[in-house]
């Protein structure tokens, strides 16, 4: 476990000399990457300083029992050697966790996207209940929400809303969230009580980094168009709602939720960012996948 650690701790100690280097500072698609891997790696090397201190703690408690000259020493000996004995077993368990090589998409923000399925308003109202349990779930992490677009349902919840969620490894966590969502229920909208069964679907983005995927302005063209929903006059009737279609894709991004133009422009921006991005790693992972699949074909003996 020692000699992993140590090896490691090689790498740690040049990613830690790398990140203070003038060129790497100035250079963005060097040094994130670089910060977040220093970042992970601390994490190790703590826990590396405590399995030292641990594994010298149990040597020094067995060499003093093995002396037995001072009655109170050996005492003391005793409950350090207990103590080592019963950290060492979890923390191992913990540095053999830490030490599985991580999805690099995991440590990212995320762009959440819920939209009502098959169930009418039932669906919308279902839709909005995703939305507020996906919200207090991330409030309980110590996440920020922060709404991007939305489209209100008829009779309460959403037809769409998107949102950005950012914090420590949220994409990692929020991406087992993404499929289709149903509920059996006795809806708002229903009046002699029966059951219904509706849908909304749930989609998780890692957000791109402007230096993940760089967008040409030229084939992006800019709608400006007046706010929707509550907010008053200077929502319902200013320009500052933003429409963004990335023309060779055909990807549509938009943003009403803030009173600034700008800064609705800046959202819309980022969600076009994740989706192409989105796009990209799906290829990437379809290309990987046709690779394993002319490697093995099939585990039988035919094969």
């Amino acid at each position: 476990m020692l000699d992993k650690l140590n090896i490691i701790k090689q790498r740690f100690d040049e990613v830690s000399d790398l990140i203070i280097q003038p060129d790497v500072n100035a250079n963005k698609k060097r040094y994130i990457p670089l910060s977040k891997e220093y970042k992970d790696l601390k994490k190790l090397m703590e826990k590396r300083d405590l399995y030292i201190t641990l594994t010298n703690n149990l040597a020094e408690a067995e060499e003093i029992l093995k002396d037995g000259s001072d009655p109170e020493m050996v005492d003391m000996a005793k409950l350090q050697l207990d103590e080592a004995k019963s950290e060492i077993p979890k923390l191992e368990e913990e540095i053999r966790f830490m030490l599985i090589p991580k999805d690099p998409e995991d440590a990212k923000n995320a762009v959440v996207e819920v939209r009502a399925g098959t169930g009418g308003d039932e669906a919308s109202i279902f839709a909005g209940d995703i939305f507020k349990m996906l919200t207090k779930y991330c409030e309980s992490k110590g996440w920020s929400v922060s709404t991007v677009d939305y489209s209100e349902g008829t009779n309460g919840g959403f037809k769409e809303i998107q949102f950005e969620v950012s914090g420590e490894d949220v994409y990692g966590t929020l991406k087992y969230e993404a499929g289709v969502h149903r509920v059996q229920r006795v809806p708002q909208t229903e009046t002699q009580g029966r059951v219904h069964t509706s849908a909304a679907t749930v989609m998780v983005f890692p957000e791109a980094e402007e230096f993940d995927i760089e967008i040409d302005p030229k084939d992006v063209r800019i709608d400006f168009f007046c706010s929707s929903g509550p907010g008053g006059q200077s929502v319902n009737t200013t320009y500052s709602a933003v429409r963004l279609t990335h023309e060779p894709t055909g990807i549509v991004a938009q943003c009403q939720d803030q009173k600034s133009q700008h800064k609705n422009k800046e959202k819309a921006f980022k969600v076009l960012r994740s989706r192409l991005y989105e796009m990209e790693l799906a290829k990437k992972l379809a290309e990987d996948a046709e690779k394993r699949g002319s490697m093995v074909t099939s585990g039988d003996r035919s094969a």
